[in-house]
């Protein structure tokens, strides 16, 4: 090891502003070597971040660091340790077991002969190889430079690549609000590749469409998406997330409707024709930005907002649809007089017997819309039948079961999703597991899957409300009931799924009560 390290001297100015550091692990048996090579880089800086140093002093120990710290940057990696070739097993455990091809690996030897340049550069996908005789302070300090640089490139075009993938995801379903949170996502990682910045990256809104949640103040912001430590913050005020000399930025931002520039971070308003605006969050800028630079934030401040923008749209068609089916079935229910809760509880029901059945999300949320629908063929039965107290006749019964196939007549021929699956459901709700049922008398599997879940949730919700014909009953009458009825009126399958998630469904029946309680239990 030579002694011949180069120190500049010092300059005096202004201490530039440190962000963050680039990690370094440094694998030597020998302390004095871990020593030098942290003097001859105490002052090391690139792109405003220093050198954090972690030490391992044979192979095992640096197998353990490698696993606790995946984004270290270079490793300076000795030869010959606890065994001849502890510094090549380390390499082959980087490249072969980690998968790790980020990393850059600098081999150091004191003994050359004992890992030939050429065979170990090919055979161990190794990025510089030199001899610690050779290594002086100003060379160590030129090839730390270059690996870093070659470490920026290659996580740039790896954060490009991975905001890539999650767009190309996302657009093939834009506009649902999961998609499109996975669209933003890959779009601020495009960004911050971009521009050189860490991962830190925060998108917030006055209104956000995941949960749709709406706010009328302003300057009550929401998460929309986050990137690093803003991972996993989606719906929560900011208030709550931000540290307060970054609210004031957002504040700023937002009051002068601009883009704030300040330290190594900036805040961008987004504008919007619909909402009091959004506002883009991103840390890490490694130093002063170009005009172009800038000029990229500003477009994707608009265009983001656009996309944003589209599928708040989207989401308002929808929701307009599914209250107009809401509407419609409460109306229908009030004929009976029963309270237009009913129809809420019903899909909120079947949603959750249809997850728990094992139906895809897009089948359960598709029968939550459509299930409200189930009576809607009620308008054309007559008010006295309808409302009659105590028992019909035979004549009026033949009149009460036609309600089944006026509800698909009214539907049949609409060409919606939820829609024809509201049809259905109103035929068939009344069919029978054991083939008893109306208007067809179908039987089991032919039933179809939307009507069988309505019809358990149909016959549970009544049971446990009052109507103008009988009181509400207990929870565990019910369930005695439903039980007796497991092969007759409804699938066995389907009521052992319905015992396993009463609770939930009792808190539902709490949730959305008529004008009088649920029976207590």
């Amino acid at each position: 090891m030579s002694d011949n390290f180069l120190f500049a001297d010092e300059v005096e100015g202004d201490e530039p502003t440190i962000h963050g550091s680039w990690k370094v692990l440094i694998v030597d048996d020998e302390p004095e070597v871990h020593a030098v090579t942290k003097l001859a880089l105490n002052d090391f800086q690139f792109q405003h971040k220093r050198l954090e140093f972690f030490s391992a002093y044979s192979g095992s120990e640096a197998r353990k660091l490698l696993l606790e710290h995946k984004d270290l940057a270079i490793v300076l990696l000795d030869v010959v340790m606890e065994t001849d070739d502890a510094g090549l097993q380390v390499a082959q455990f980087i490249r072969g077991e980690l998968q790790n091809q980020f990393v850059r690996i600098i081999l150091r030897t004191g003994q050359p002969g004992q890992a030939p340049e050429r065979q170990v550069i090919v055979d161990y996908d190794i990025n510089d190889y030199k001899s610690k005789t050779e290594l002086t302070a100003q060379k160590l300090f030129t090839v730390i430079m270059s690996s870093l640089r070659s470490y920026r490139d290659i996580i740039s075009l790896e954060q490009s690549r991975l905001g890539l993938a999650k767009i190309i995801d996302a657009s093939v379903d834009l506009f649902s609000s999961h998609s499109m949170e996975q669209f933003i996502d890959g779009v601020l990682q495009q960004l911050t590749s971009v521009l050189g910045c860490d991962e830190n990256a925060l998108l917030v809104s006055s209104s956000l469409v995941a949960g749709n949640v709406q706010t009328t103040d302003p300057h009550d912001l929401v998460v929309f998406a986050g990137q690093g430590e803003f991972e996993q913050q989606e719906g929560r005020a900011i208030k709550d997330v931000l540290e307060p000399n970054l609210l004031d930025a957002f504040e700023e931002a937002l009051t002068s409707k601009d883009i704030v520039y300040r330290d190594n971070y900036l805040v961008a308003y987004c504008c919007s024709k619909f909402t009091q605006g959004s506002l883009l969050y991103v840390s890490g800028i490694p130093g002063p930005m170009s005009q172009n630079q800038r000029k990229l934030v500003e477009l994707f401040a608009q265009n983001v907002q656009i996309a944003y923008e589209n599928v708040q749209l989207q989401n308002e068609v929808e929701d307009t649809q599914r209250e107009i089916v809401y509407r419609l079935s409460e109306a229908v229910e009030q004929r009976s007089v029963e309270t237009g809760n009913h129809v809420r509880r019903i899909a909120f029901i079947c949603y959750e017997l249809a997850k728990a059945y094992g139906l895809p999300d897009v089948e359960a949320e598709k029968l939550m819309f459509a299930a409200p629908l189930h009576d809607v063929g009620k308008v054309g039965i007559p008010d006295t039948i309808l409302n009659k107290p105590e028992g019909l006749n035979d004549t009026e019964w033949q009149v009460m079961k036609t309600h089944a196939s006026i509800g698909f007549n009214i539907l049949k021929n609409s060409k919606r999703a939820i829609i024809q699956a509201g049809a259905v459901i109103a035929r068939d709700h009344h069919e029978k597991w054991d083939g008893s049922g109306y208007p067809a008398g179908k039987k089991g599997e032919d039933i179809h899957i939307f009507a069988r879940i309505a019809a358990l949730a149909d016959v549970y919700d009544a049971l446990r409300h009052r109507r103008c014909y009988k009181e509400a009953w207990t929870l565990e009458q019910v369930m005695v009931e439903i039980t007796e009825q497991s092969g007759r009126q409804f699938e066995p399958k389907l009521v052992e799924t319905f015992k396993t998630i009463v609770g939930k469904l009792e808190a539902i029946l709490q949730k959305y009560p008529d004008d009088d309680t649920v029976t207590a239990v």
